[in-house]
């Protein structure tokens, strides 16, 4: 069964953050679209992640501000105060984006099925997904274009990108083989080991690459790129801090190979098709990695959730982190090396 025989008028989707749960919930709505092409489709996403899908075709953005709380809200509210949704897609189960959908009207507010879901959004929402057996979270949205009548087999993404960030991004690359290297996960603790990340610079230069590192302008960030590029013996183009998330996206277009531990750029490069080396020792890589290149991963998550748990993979429950400040020490530079190779033979 689904829940609409005929195409809706309208829908929202509420999906607040992250850039890479972003990025996954732009390939389900634009299946939504190419299939519903008369269906209305509005986005409550982030201040940030407007950056990036403020100017996605035919979907109309309503930008909540995290950072003015109640206000906000209220603002998001009032804005959509003349509107009523025959359904909302609530694709974030944190208790912040619950607590907005409450003001948003809709005939339906869909959510997670009970065994992917948190934080109460079961009481915010009045039609739920079956549970579910998706394991990647990109699959998992998948579901809600599947429970509303939507068919989704293979993630297609369409991020319009400017001529003037396209060719920023060729002058940056100039037809070279290249690696980026966005070295920052949202933790520091979810970062790898820095002079590794030099090591596979220098590794990636002496087969004839060249090393553009990116990030954002987040001190702890710029630091990072410095002191990677301090440790490295060749030399880098230290981006980091220095392009708009459009330029960002335009650069992991042309790039050969990305380098990332899970975080936004990582999936950012996948809806390019770009080939992305993951390092994952925290969350499992099949849930959160980088959808087109899982065979690319450098996987410590396995290692570490099997000692801290003692059950066999298959025995635990979905979503379960690794804890602890040294996981991604397992992660060696020769794994990440060969891992590099194995990619340029991809390409």
């Amino acid at each position: 069964m689904t829940l609409f025989k005929s195409p809706p008028k309208s829908l929202c989707i509420l999906r607040l953050s992250a850039i890479g749960d972003v990025c996954h919930a732009i390939a389900v709505v634009q299946a939504i679209q190419n299939y519903w092409p008369s269906t209305k489709i509005t986005w409550i996403c982030g201040k940030i992640e407007a950056q990036l899908i403020g100017d996605l075709p035919n979907i109309e953005i309503v930008v909540f501000d995290k950072k003015l709380g109640f206000k906000g809200m209220k603002a998001v509210w009032k804005q959509l105060s003349s509107t009523r949704f025959d359904a909302l897609l609530h694709m974030q189960a944190a208790l912040r984006a619950s607590a907005l959908s409450f003001g948003i009207k809709a005939d339906y507010k869909v959510g997670f099925g009970k065994n992917r879901t948190k934080e109460g959004q079961w009481l915010f929402t009045n039609k739920h997904i079956p549970n579910s057996q998706s394991f990647h979270v990109l699959d998992n949205f998948a579901d809600f274009a599947r429970y509303i009548g939507v068919p989704f087999q293979v993630p297609q993404w369409h991020i319009p990108v400017s001529h003037t960030d396209t060719e920023f991004a060729k002058n940056v690359v100039n037809n070279q083989p290249t690696l980026v290297i966005s070295a920052a996960a949202s933790k520091d603790s979810r970062n790898w080991l820095t002079e590794r990340y030099a090591a596979v610079a220098d590794y990636a230069i002496d087969k004839g690459m060249q090393v553009i590192l990116c990030g954002s302008p987040a001190d702890r960030e710029i630091k990072l790129a410095e002191n990677i590029a301090h440790l490295m013996q060749g030399d880098v183009n230290n981006m980091v801090g220095k392009t708009s998330l459009k330029q960002l996206t335009a650069v992991l277009n042309e790039a050969s190979v990305v380098l990332a531990p899970d975080s936004g750029p990582a999936h950012l490069a996948t809806t390019q098709g770009t080939p992305v080396i993951g390092l994952y020792a925290h969350s499992d890589p099949r849930r959160t990695g980088p959808y087109n290149s899982l065979e690319l991963v450098a996987n410590a998550y396995d290692e570490h959730i099997q000692q801290q748990t003692n059950k066999s993979l298959s025995d635990i429950p979905w979503g379960t982190r690794a804890k602890g400040d040294d996981l991604m020490i397992a992660i060696s530079t020769e794994q990440v090396c060969h891992l590099l190779d194995r990619a340029l033979e991809k390409n």
